[in-house]
């Protein structure tokens, strides 16, 4: 017994047209169809842009990064409570 017969993908297909109707599955299916082409065009986006990164090499190699400055230690300030006797 094949799960997957012909029949089968037949009934699965029919339940399936009637509980969402035509008009939902032809929506779901652009849309998954818009989902996919936007993917794609991320993808050559990014492969682009990463070959672009090897040519040129990374982009903060003309600038090294210098780390930050320690900032100045606070002067001491005099604590104008009562004096200690």
């Amino acid at each position: 017994m094949d799960l997957f017969a012909p029949k089968h993908l037949l009934i699965i297909l029919v339940v399936v047209l009637l509980v969402f109707g035509t008009k939902k599955l032809r929506t779901l299916g652009s849309d998954l169809g818009s989902a996919v082409r936007g993917f794609k065009k991320a993808m050559n986006d990014g492969e682009g842009e990463e070959q672009a990164k090897q040519v040129t090499g990374p982009a903060d190699a003309e600038f090294p990064e210098v780390a930050p400055k320690a900032p100045a230690a606070a002067p001491a300030t005099e604590s104008k409570s009562a004096p200690h006797a």
